[in-house]
């Protein structure tokens, strides 16, 4: 064995660097927390190639001495706390004073500071952990840090860097939410060279959201302000029924720090359990008070994660007073209305069945094919798309063999129709028993193999809108979709920037209603950070692709006959995967004879 040794001041700092310092935003947001904590009223931050070449972050704080210059450089030096037992009452974001040496020892490090009454600042060079010079320099009163050449002194870390359109996302999403958590404070961000954003001291928070994620955002939310037992709930939440497809504009802040929150985010979307469908997200800015010695914000490398002393009343009590207040704006249980339906067809904007997809092994299905039919939709343009027809002539039911080796519960010959229950699940007489087929999971997987050949064969139908879909998104989501233009584009869709963070549709699948146009570009572009959709193969991104895009193709009516219940089961079968859905759900579950007759014994 080797023998053991104290490691350097400078490997030591370099390994805590790679707690600490994950990315260029890591370093911007302890940067900015240090000029937040040292009293700024102003504070730019500027940054080139993602953050990888130059951070500068300038402050109109407090700023320092030499010797409290030189001294924030060492490790664990603080002016935060003294003892451990003042983690109990922190009211600052740093506190550990391993921010400044873990940056200094991977980067070009350069620190200009200057306190009230002093002749000249200071100004500090450090070189990948190694001191170059520290001289006077002139300055205001605050402090600027420049960060250059990210991980030069370890280029093995500057590899899992992303590309610099995703860092510097990352650095503009991280630089907003001080933004909001402060609005007293004037903030400018700046990337090569050029004014992204600069917002000076606003009033409160609802002007600063304004700013920020736009004025038609900011329309949709109303004030929240609730106090009980040392408590208090303050901010904006979303109107009943306004929603997101992800939790990305669900921010949460507690005594003012930005935090990640599973405490607060189970609350808030259990309180709008009765006004927001399964799967949407509330819109949320809101601040969480409570008295520091009953959080810890000391769990985390990077205090991202929090964790409160007692979880239950702190959730109990976000639930009370969202609900409350949602309660006062009438909020009421979100209810689907089904399309009207005419002579057993599916909503005219989204056709109910398509065209069998070619399948080798299937039998030929073109007497019960639906016919085309022209569809006019308000806002946009018609498009020919496959639709069921109600002049169609009733086609017998084609005995279809099984594909894949099916199975007993699959054998559809002679299955005859007796009804639909609760508009959703059709029942079939068969030689063996019963079988119920859920309409939806079996439409979902004809649609899902219908869209897998068209993206692979480059057939996308598609309509072009007369009126074009805005679309603003924040920074992350914008960097994403501008790197995947090409690929959605190719797919159905005509996407265009048109300005900074803002983009137009101009064209659609021919399946989707304009109205859900932006909230399928938004889950998309979630699918993509949540990591449920991956663009590294493009026949991975495909079918994932169709997997989300065929939920929102089916649209079901209330009422069904007999013939379009044949046809679906024929299209069923036709399928390569007919059991499942895309999800994995049953399409249908049969009852034999012997398990009915077990059901009503004695």
């Amino acid at each position: 064995m080797a023998k053991v040794r104290i490691l350097s001041d400078r490997v030591a700092n370099q390994i805590a660097a790679g707690e600490v310092i994950e990315r260029p935003a890591a370093v911007v947001k302890e940067l900015v927390e240090n000029a937040l904590d040292a009293g700024a009223t102003r504070i730019e931050v500027e940054f080139r190639h993602g953050g990888r070449s130059l951070m500068r972050i300038e402050d109109n704080g407090h700023g320092m001495s030499r010797d409290d210059a030189l001294l924030a450089l060492e490790r664990h030096a603080t002016s935060k706390i003294a003892e451990a037992d003042d983690l109990n009452r922190l009211a600052s974001f740093g506190f550990r004073g391993e921010a400044l040496p873990s940056i200094a020892s991977v980067s070009r490090f350069t620190l200009q500071t200057r306190e009230s009454g002093a002749d000249a600042g200071t100004e500090i060079l450090v070189n990948g952990g190694k001191f170059v010079h520290v001289r006077d320099c002139g300055r205001p009163v605050g402090t600027r840090i420049e960060v250059a050449q990210l991980f030069n002194s370890v280029p093995a870390r500057r590899k899992f860097l992303k590309t610099d359109q995703t860092e510097a996302a990352h650095i503009i999403s991280g630089v907003r939410l001080y933004a909001l958590a402060f609005p007293q404070v004037a903030f400018t961000l700046i990337e090569d060279g050029r004014v992204i954003f600069r917002s000076p001291e606003c009033t409160g928070l609802a002007e600063r959201v304004a700013e920020i994620f736009g004025r038609q955002l900011a329309e949709g939310l109303v004030p929240i302000e609730v106090t009980e037992a040392g408590m208090r709930l303050s901010g904006l939440i979303g109107r009943p029924g306004t929603g997101r497809a992800t939790r990305h504009e669900m921010i949460t802040f507690i005594n003012q720090r930005p935090v990640d929150s599973r405490a607060l985010n189970y609350a808030l979307i259990e309180s709008y359990h009765e006004s927001l469908p399964k799967g949407r997200y509330p819109l949320a800015f809101v601040f969480f008070e409570i008295d520091p010695a009953a959080v810890d914000v000391n769990v985390h490398p990077a205090k991202r994660e929090v964790r409160f002393r007692s979880e239950t009343s702190v959730r109990g009590f976000i639930i009370r007073a969202v609900l409350n207040r949602l309660r006062e704006l009438g909020v009421t249980a979100p209810s689907v209305v089904a399309p009207s339906v005419t002579s057993g067809m599916e909503p005219r904007s989204v056709p109910a069945m398509a065209a069998p997809l070619a399948v080798p092994s299937a039998p030929k299905l073109a007497a019960v094919l639906p016919a085309t039919t022209e569809r006019r939709v308000t806002g946009h343009v018609s498009a020919s798309t496959p639709a069921v027809s109600s002049s169609a002539a009733p086609s017998p039911l084609v005995p279809v063999a099984a594909v894949a080796a099916v199975g007993t519960a699959s054998a559809v010959s002679g299955w005859r129709w007796l009804g639909l229950a609760h508009g959703s699940y059709a029942l079939f007489e068969t030689a063996s028993g019963l079988v119920l087929l859920d309409r939806r999971a079996a439409h979902e997987r004809i649609w899902f193999e219908r869209l897998q050949e068209q993206f692979r064969d480059g057939t996308v139908p598609s309509q072009r809108l007369l009126l074009p879909v805005p679309l603003e998104l924040d920074p992350i989501a914008s960097a994403l979709l501008l790197a995947r233009l090409e690929f959605f584009n190719g797919h159905g869709f005509e996407m265009a920037e048109f300005g900074r963070n803002f983009f137009r549709i101009e064209s659609l699948p021919a399946w989707m209603e304009p109205a859900d146009a932006e909230p399928f570009v938004r889950e998309l572009l979630g699918a993509l950070r949540d990591g449920r959709l991956q663009d590294r193969n493009i026949d991975t991104a495909r079918e994932q692709l169709a997997r989300l895009a065929c939920a929102k193709a089916v649209r079901l009516g209330d009422t069904a006959g007999a013939d379009e219940m044949q046809r679906l089961v024929v299209q069923l079968f036709a399928c390569r995967a007919p059991l499942t859905s895309p999800a994995g759900r049953p399409t249908h579950i049969e009852f034999s004879h012997g398990e009915l007759a077990r059901r009503f014994q004695r």
